[in-house]
């Protein structure tokens, strides 16, 4: 007697078996996001330590390479990590608190044109001040509350970078046992897989990291010399500026250019402000269709559309540091994804050896 014919069809029933599938990964991956969430500071100065490690491994290398000790070569990197950070802080803080009196005379003026133009009853300047000194009384508490909570949110950053700091310090030290951990954690027969796959994630976060950093080190110098040009104050301190805001990719450049535009208007007027603008946009041009393809190609493949996704979706998880550590985390996501492809799809190349060490 012949079995019955399958009540759907083949096709339906893989349809069904790919939603299952995608429908558990979707469910995982909410559990993740919300265990990351709760332990948010833990898995962030993790991320942040990887990312770090990632662009600051090549440096370690060369240090070890030099015959310098991994504890000492580590300490070094990490130092100069610290230098020049806090030395482009400095920078952009001090130039922004020299032009700071500039903005805010250049935010009044504008204010008042606006309210000549524009106002009408209610609208005017003491008018607005009356109901801004009204708005203070009524809800001083809750600002009072707000400077509080924002203080511990400093406190609680403040922290989460010292650790992720001295995590650097560890991965770089310990890197050269990291493949040997791995695989002692790895169930049987799983070693040479997640090795690999660990290899593969951490190369394209390195080249994600690399190359956005060429890219922001060439968007930095293109600025800061067109800003020199025009006789804009703090030149050096927003081509800093600019270097910090390439790392979170779209919403860095408009910020780093908005207030570069800000600066010259307030200082050089609204000729010199139209000419930074047009300076701001050449550079983005020259990132997108030049370097972005050219750098970024050789590094991450990644479509420019899957970026913005990314983004997108870290944002709404993680704010700004969601933004700062989307790309990175889809980069090693579609390492992953293709060293699975690249091991299971038939045909497919075979496993072979993993490379050098990741860091």
């Amino acid at each position: 007697m012949q079995d019955s014919a399958p009540l759907l069809p083949r096709p339906v029933r893989r349809l069904a078996a790919w939603c299952a599938v995608l429908l558990l990964l979707a469910g995982v991956g909410w559990v993740a996001v919300r265990l990351c969430a709760v332990f948010r500071t833990a898995v962030v100065p993790v991320l942040l330590a990887l990312l770090g490690t990632a662009l600051l491994g090549p440096f370690h290398r060369r240090l070890v390479g030099a015959r310098v000790h991994r504890s000492l070569a580590a300490a070094l990197t990490c130092v100069a990590v610290v230098c020049v950070v806090g030395g482009a802080v400095y920078i952009v803080v001090a130039a922004l608190i020299d032009s700071g009196d500039q903005i805010v005379a250049s935010l009044k003026d504008a204010a008042e044109t606006v309210a000549d133009h524009f106002g009408a009853a209610g609208t005017s300047l003491d008018d607005l001040a009356s109901n801004a000194r009204e708005l203070a009384s009524k809800f001083g508490s809750t600002a009072a509350s707000g400077v509080i909570s924002g203080v511990s949110v400093v406190g609680e950053s403040i922290a989460m970078a010292v650790l992720a700091l001295l995590l650097v310090f560890f991965f770089l030290r310990d890197s050269d046992k990291a493949a040997g951990t791995l695989r002692a954690l790895a169930p049987r027969g799983t070693g040479d897989t997640l090795e690999a796959m660990a290899r593969r994630a951490f190369r394209a976060v390195e080249g994600f990291m690399r190359g956005t950093t060429l890219i922001a080190f060439i968007d930095a110098v293109c600025i800061t010399v067109g800003l020199l040009i025009l006789d804009v104050p703090g030149a050096v301190g927003l081509g800093a500026l600019v270097f910090v805001g390439a790392y979170i990719p779209y919403l860095g450049a408009f910020l780093s250019g908005a207030v570069a535009v800000l600066v010259a208007l307030a200082d050089r007027g609204f000729v010199i402000a139209l000419w930074t603008v047009g300076v701001v946009l050449a550079v983005q041009v020259l990132e997108g269709h030049v370097l972005q393809p050219v750098i970024q190609s050789r590094t991450v493949q990644m479509h420019p559309a899957v970026v913005m996704v990314a983004i997108t979706a870290g944002a709404s998880v993680a704010g700004v540091l969601g933004m700062l550590l989307a790309v990175p985390v889809t980069a090693a996501a579609f390492g992953v994804v293709s060293e699975l492809r690249a091991r299971y799809t038939p045909g497919g190349p075979s496993a072979g050896p993993a490379g050098p060490s990741p860091s």
